[in-house]
């Protein structure tokens, strides 16, 4: 997986707000996920089809964070969802 994927969320997965909170369902599995704020942008930017920089480049523009740290962080929830089957790669 690298910065110039695009990745898309399979229609096994339904996705609700939960007070502050973003609960992912798979309902392959049926097994629950949680996102914080931060992982619910990113989540947003997903289902809008964005590659992964895109996304990085939205969460430069809305943060207050590092280029390297981003990078690291989208690509680490990245891993960790397609590991879990949240989303697949494009």
């Amino acid at each position: 997986m690298n910065l110039t994927d695009h990745v898309a969320i399979p229609s096994q997965v339904m996705v609700r707000e939960v007070g502050d909170e973003t609960v992912i369902l798979d309902l392959a599995s049926g097994t629950y996920y949680g996102l914080d704020a931060v992982g619910a942008r990113i989540w947003g930017w997903i289902a809008e089809g964005r590659s992964l920089l895109q996304i990085c480049e939205g969460m430069l523009a809305e943060y207050e964070v590092t280029r390297t740290d981003i990078e690291r962080d989208v690509l680490a929830l990245a891993r960790a969802l397609l590991e879990n089957q949240l989303i697949r790669i494009r």
